[in-house]
């Protein structure tokens, strides 16, 4: 019997769960709303580059090209390698292209049995002859609406484009009353190269926002204004954005990416042996953050610009916040093309922005908001279901309205209380793509039946192990649902969960200090 498998998304993680979805015999259906695949790659600035090492971003079975020399390829040809990897595989035949999903809507046992249910879909299986999804699908060229129906439904929307984080403000010291002009960096992200930089040019812009994309928006005004008209950034929390991947000569892999390194720290559901040993090597976790920390402040004038976190590199590691530094940023910082201000708090008015707790207003042209986006909206938005909303991200007078505790997926993956669905490239890794790989092929094997989840009570149960891990070492920045620092420990909960054996390394000793990447999960090998 032919089981239609939904996907809502064509990004890495739609094609990657379309993949592993046709190795198992089912049949994908891939909606998107753009006209080609590649996801958060179709939009990008000019200077963006890849800012995880090339040999961590990469699919285990489809290596970089040769030709591909780079260890953080541009833009462009990261968008080769996603669109070449659909095409290998015949990938682009199951997408329906320029088809916008409008919302999901579950036909099947009422509500309030679902939520009586003591396992996932009932019976603790993926499929079911009394359940279905609906899909209210939207042909972006004709605007018609078609209903599609499918066995299951897995969720690849990101949660890194589309529904922009605007900050709020009080009344009258908002954008309304600035006498210039504020757009959010996905618009900007939006125009073409030579259109951006018309737009940039000859404004005195300010840029709000410290990670990757406000500082490459930051490089872009600065290339198109000089000195004449310095970009200012405006940031609220300094961070520990890296030059490279090699502090002192050492790859960044060997400190954190290994299991040596993930011996301390404390992991969610870890023996009596484990927690012992995390606690006994506790002093090493502040010594390798304060060697890559060192490192940082030697290679970037972090002290001279007041620019040094009070936070650890650790804490921002197991957060997902590193990203790379644009090379010459700190240059140009130095010879006054970008300037950067702390603002914790700050409103608009007529010249510009006003910093709280100064009067002189900061005069500016354009402002553009490089404040992220918000992810849990748009997932919570597809459902018709208010159950299934306050399920999958919580409700809005929740303490922790984001996903976490009972809203938290299990294994990142699926929600216990909503049947026959999966979410995957929602939560965070040192590299999505790698993360988003090992999810996809879990959920096929869910779907292929050859393991079950355990009961509601015991997915809940693991859920909040993980909920204080990350509370633990992630700090405000949890909601994120960051598995950067414990990776190799998260894939071993999948592998033994599909009979792989987690260790995958020759020896010892590689097992022990050699880093894990994309290569070492190409082949299942299953346990004897």
């Amino acid at each position: 019997m032919e089981r239609k498998v939904g996907i809502i998304g064509a990004g890495i993680s739609g094609l990657l769960a379309s993949k592993y979805s046709l190795s198992k015999g089912f049949t994908p259906v891939v909606f998107e709303s753009r006209s080609t695949v590649g996801g958060v790659w179709t939009e990008t600035l000019q200077i963006t580059k890849l800012q995880t090492p090339k040999p961590l971003f990469q699919f285990s079975d489809f290596p970089w090209p040769s030709s591909v020399v780079d260890d953080f390829p541009a833009h462009s040809q990261v968008l080769d390698y996603i669109q070449s990897y659909a095409r290998h595989f015949d990938l682009l035949r199951h997408i329906k292209f320029n088809s916008k999903v409008l919302s999901v809507a579950y036909d099947g046992p009422p509500e309030e049995k679902i939520q009586a249910w003591q396992l996932w879909g009932g019976a603790g299986e993926p499929f079911s002859s009394k359940g279905k999804w609906n899909l209210t699908v939207e042909d972006t060229h004709d605007n018609t609406t078609e209903v599609y129906q499918v066995d299951f439904l897995i969720l690849c929307i990101g949660r890194f484009s589309d529904v922009p984080n605007i900050p709020e403000f009080p009344a009258g010291k908002g954008p309304e009353t600035f006498n210039g002009k504020v757009i959010h960096a996905m618009e900007y992200a939006a125009m073409d190269f030579d259109r951006a930089a018309e737009f940039i040019k000859g404004k005195r812009t300010t840029v709000v926002g410290f990670q990757k994309h406000a500082l490459d928006i930051a490089m872009e005004c600065s290339t198109a204004n000089g000195t004449e008209r310095p970009c200012r950034v405006l940031y609220r929390t300094e961070h520990w954005n890296v030059p490279d991947y090699l502090p002192w000569g050492v790859p960044l892999a060997y400190l954190y990416l290994n299991r040596f390194a993930e011996l301390l720290l404390h992991k969610p559901g870890e023996g009596f042996l484990l927690s012992l040993l995390a606690t006994i090597l506790s002093p090493l976790r502040w010594v390798f953050s304060k060697f890559v920390e060192s490192h940082i402040k030697k290679k970037l004038p972090l002290e001279k610009f007041g620019m040094v976190p009070k936070h650890s590199f650790l804490n921002q590691i197991s957060s997902c916040v590193v990203s790379t530094v644009p090379e010459e940023f700190y240059e140009r910082v130095e010879k006054g093309s970008i300037q950067l201000k702390k603002a914790p708090k700050f409103s608009f008015c007529k010249e510009g922005i006003l910093v709280d707790g100064e009067n002189t207003p900061l005069e500016t042209d354009l402002v553009i908001l490089a404040t992220g986006y918000k992810g849990d909206e748009k997932l919570k938005n597809i459902f018709v279901s208010p159950t299934f909303r306050d399920s999958i991200v919580g409700s809005p007078t929740a303490s922790l309205p984001l996903y976490r505790t009972d809203k938290m997926k299990y294994r990142e993956c699926i929600q216990p209380r909503i049947p026959q669905l999966a979410v995957i490239g929602f939560s965070e890794s040192v590299s999505n793509l790698y993360t988003s790989e090992m999810r996809c092929r879990w959920v096929a094997e869910l779907l292929d039946g050859t393991f079950k989840p355990p009961s509601i009570k015991e997915m809940e149960k693991d859920a909040e192990r993980w909920d204080k891990y990350m509370k633990r070492y992630a700090g405000k920045y949890y909601r994120r649902s960051c598995i950067a620092a414990v990776h190799i420990w998260y894939n071993d909960q999948l592998c033994k969960d599909m009979g792989w054996n987690p260790m995958r390394k020759k020896g010892f000793i590689a097992e022990l200090f050699q880093p894990y990447g994309p290569f070492d999960y190409k082949y299942a090998h299953h346990k004897n």
